[in-house]
Protein backbone atom coordinates (compact mmCIF):
# COMPACT_ATOMS: atom_id res chain seq x y z
CA UNK A 1 0.00 0.00 0.00
CA UNK A 2 1.13 3.56 -0.70
CA UNK A 3 1.34 6.67 1.33
CA UNK A 4 -2.01 7.65 -0.13
CA UNK A 5 -3.59 4.59 0.74
CA UNK A 6 -2.47 4.35 4.35
CA UNK A 7 -3.42 8.67 4.08
CA UNK A 8 -7.10 7.29 3.71
CA UNK A 9 -7.11 4.46 6.01
CA UNK A 10 -6.13 6.69 8.27
CA UNK A 11 -8.96 9.33 7.85
CA UNK A 12 -11.20 6.74 7.23
CA UNK A 13 -10.42 5.25 11.24
CA UNK A 14 -10.64 8.57 12.63
CA UNK A 15 -14.07 9.31 10.73
CA UNK A 16 -15.58 5.78 11.45
CA UNK A 17 -14.36 5.36 14.96
CA UNK A 18 -14.51 9.24 16.18
CA UNK A 19 -18.48 8.70 15.14
CA UNK A 20 -18.28 6.89 18.87
CA UNK A 21 -16.78 9.75 20.65
CA UNK A 22 -18.58 12.45 19.09
CA UNK A 23 -21.99 10.12 19.62
CA UNK A 24 -21.18 10.09 23.12
CA UNK A 25 -20.07 13.84 23.70
CA UNK A 26 -23.91 14.14 21.93
CA UNK A 27 -25.68 12.31 24.34
CA UNK A 28 -24.53 14.82 27.37
CA UNK A 29 -26.91 17.46 26.33
CA UNK A 30 -29.39 15.64 23.51
CA UNK A 31 -31.51 12.70 24.12
CA UNK A 32 -30.68 9.58 21.96
CA UNK A 33 -33.19 9.86 19.15
CA UNK A 34 -32.43 13.99 18.52
CA UNK A 35 -28.50 12.48 18.07
CA UNK A 36 -29.52 9.59 15.50
CA UNK A 37 -32.10 12.75 13.47
CA UNK A 38 -28.61 14.86 13.74
CA UNK A 39 -26.25 12.07 12.19
CA UNK A 40 -28.87 11.19 9.30
CA UNK A 41 -29.95 14.79 8.44
CA UNK A 42 -25.64 15.58 8.42
CA UNK A 43 -25.39 12.72 6.31
CA UNK A 44 -27.77 12.99 4.03
CA UNK A 45 -26.72 16.73 3.37
CA UNK A 46 -23.08 15.96 2.97
CA UNK A 47 -24.46 13.35 0.16
CA UNK A 48 -26.61 15.62 -1.38
CA UNK A 49 -24.28 17.83 -2.00
CA UNK A 50 -22.08 15.35 -3.03
CA UNK A 51 -24.14 14.31 -5.52
CA UNK A 52 -24.95 17.81 -6.53
CA UNK A 53 -21.46 18.22 -7.18
CA UNK A 54 -20.61 15.29 -8.93
CA UNK A 55 -24.10 15.71 -11.47
CA UNK A 56 -25.23 12.24 -10.47
CA UNK A 57 -29.14 12.40 -10.48
CA UNK A 58 -31.20 11.75 -7.66
CA UNK A 59 -33.70 8.73 -7.57
CA UNK A 60 -36.33 8.75 -9.48
CA UNK A 61 -39.10 7.01 -9.32
CA UNK A 62 -41.61 5.41 -6.18
CA UNK A 63 -39.43 1.89 -6.57
CA UNK A 64 -36.15 3.91 -6.09
CA UNK A 65 -36.64 5.58 -3.58
CA UNK A 66 -38.01 2.63 -1.29
CA UNK A 67 -34.98 0.98 -1.93
CA UNK A 68 -33.32 4.05 -0.82
CA UNK A 69 -35.31 4.37 2.24
CA UNK A 70 -35.22 0.50 2.92
CA UNK A 71 -31.47 1.06 3.02
CA UNK A 72 -31.11 4.05 4.82
CA UNK A 73 -32.93 2.34 7.79
CA UNK A 74 -31.27 -0.74 7.74
CA UNK A 75 -28.28 0.64 7.43
CA UNK A 76 -28.37 3.72 9.24
CA UNK A 77 -31.14 4.95 11.45
CA UNK A 78 -31.59 1.67 13.24
CA UNK A 79 -28.22 0.83 13.91
CA UNK A 80 -27.10 4.56 14.90
CA UNK A 81 -30.64 4.47 17.26
CA UNK A 82 -28.82 0.78 18.48
CA UNK A 83 -25.55 2.56 19.54
CA UNK A 84 -26.96 5.81 20.81
CA UNK A 85 -29.53 4.16 22.90
CA UNK A 86 -26.82 1.75 23.94
CA UNK A 87 -24.38 4.64 24.90
CA UNK A 88 -26.90 6.09 27.26
CA UNK A 89 -25.05 3.11 29.61
CA UNK A 90 -22.06 2.81 27.93
CA UNK A 91 -18.55 4.14 27.34
CA UNK A 92 -17.62 5.04 23.00
CA UNK A 93 -15.11 3.23 23.25
CA UNK A 94 -17.02 0.20 24.36
CA UNK A 95 -19.62 0.38 21.57
CA UNK A 96 -16.45 1.06 18.85
CA UNK A 97 -15.08 -2.43 19.94
CA UNK A 98 -18.75 -4.07 19.99
CA UNK A 99 -19.13 -2.48 16.77
CA UNK A 100 -15.99 -4.55 15.45
CA UNK A 101 -17.91 -7.52 15.75
CA UNK A 102 -19.99 -6.25 12.69
CA UNK A 103 -17.92 -8.41 10.07
CA UNK A 104 -17.67 -11.55 12.33
CA UNK A 105 -21.31 -11.74 12.56
CA UNK A 106 -21.91 -10.91 9.23
CA UNK A 107 -20.34 -14.08 8.18
CA UNK A 108 -21.62 -16.35 10.60
CA UNK A 109 -25.17 -15.08 9.73
CA UNK A 110 -24.02 -15.87 5.97
CA UNK A 111 -23.39 -19.32 7.21
CA UNK A 112 -26.41 -20.12 8.94
CA UNK A 113 -28.97 -18.15 6.42
CA UNK A 114 -27.09 -19.58 3.00
CA UNK A 115 -25.75 -22.43 4.39
CA UNK A 116 -22.78 -22.02 2.80
CA UNK A 117 -20.10 -23.76 4.05
CA UNK A 118 -17.18 -21.69 5.78
CA UNK A 119 -13.81 -22.82 4.74
CA UNK A 120 -10.79 -23.05 6.96
CA UNK A 121 -9.77 -19.71 6.07
CA UNK A 122 -12.29 -18.08 6.37
CA UNK A 123 -13.90 -19.98 9.60
CA UNK A 124 -10.08 -19.07 10.93
CA UNK A 125 -10.78 -15.34 9.92
CA UNK A 126 -14.18 -15.58 12.09
CA UNK A 127 -12.19 -17.31 15.08
CA UNK A 128 -8.96 -14.45 14.99
CA UNK A 129 -11.78 -12.05 14.86
CA UNK A 130 -13.08 -13.16 17.70
CA UNK A 131 -10.75 -13.31 19.87
CA UNK A 132 -9.71 -9.79 18.86
CA UNK A 133 -12.79 -8.24 19.77
CA UNK A 134 -12.20 -11.20 22.69
CA UNK A 135 -8.76 -9.28 23.94
CA UNK A 136 -9.86 -5.67 23.38
CA UNK A 137 -12.96 -5.82 25.79
CA UNK A 138 -10.90 -7.44 28.11
CA UNK A 139 -10.27 -4.52 30.15
CA UNK A 140 -13.97 -2.92 28.93
CA UNK A 141 -15.91 -4.85 31.61
CA UNK A 142 -18.19 -1.16 32.33
CA UNK A 143 -21.62 -1.31 31.04
CA UNK A 144 -24.85 -3.20 31.50
CA UNK A 145 -25.31 -6.07 29.39
CA UNK A 146 -27.94 -5.38 27.65
CA UNK A 147 -26.48 -2.09 26.54
CA UNK A 148 -23.91 -4.64 24.97
CA UNK A 149 -26.31 -6.78 23.24
CA UNK A 150 -28.11 -3.61 21.47
CA UNK A 151 -24.96 -3.25 20.45
CA UNK A 152 -24.44 -6.41 18.61
CA UNK A 153 -28.07 -5.91 17.11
Amino acid sequence: MGRRDWALLVVLAVLWGGSFFFVEVALAGLPPLAVVWCRVALGAAVLGGMLRVWGVALPAGWAQWRAVAVMGVLNNALPFTCFALAQRRLGGGVAAILNAMTPMLTVVALFALVGERPGLGRGLGVVAGLAGVAVMMGGAGEGEGGAKLLCLA
